[in-house]
């Protein structure tokens, strides 16, 4: 007979919540530290728009999904 494991909705949206949350403030800081470290060396002006984009990865469930977009400074 196969049993089926209930997933537990409730620990799955708050296990994805605290991974983006994580994700969402550590690629702010190195950004952010990337900036200041350029500004700082004279690399740029303090204007441009630079794109960017993140890549997630999900190999247990064979996600990998592409985000693009832009970083602006003014």
């Amino acid at each position: 007979m196969h049993t089926e494991t209930l997933m537990n909705e409730d620990a799955f949206n708050l296990s994805i919540r605290k991974f983006l949350k994580m994700v969402g403030v550590s690629s702010q800081r190195e950004i952010e530290q990337a900036v200041a470290k350029a500004r700082a060396g004279g690399a740029i002006r303090g204007d441009e728009k630079f794109p960017a984009s993140v890549t997630l990865d999900v190999p247990g469930i064979r996600l990998s999904v592409r985000f693009d977009g832009k970083i602006e400074l003014e």
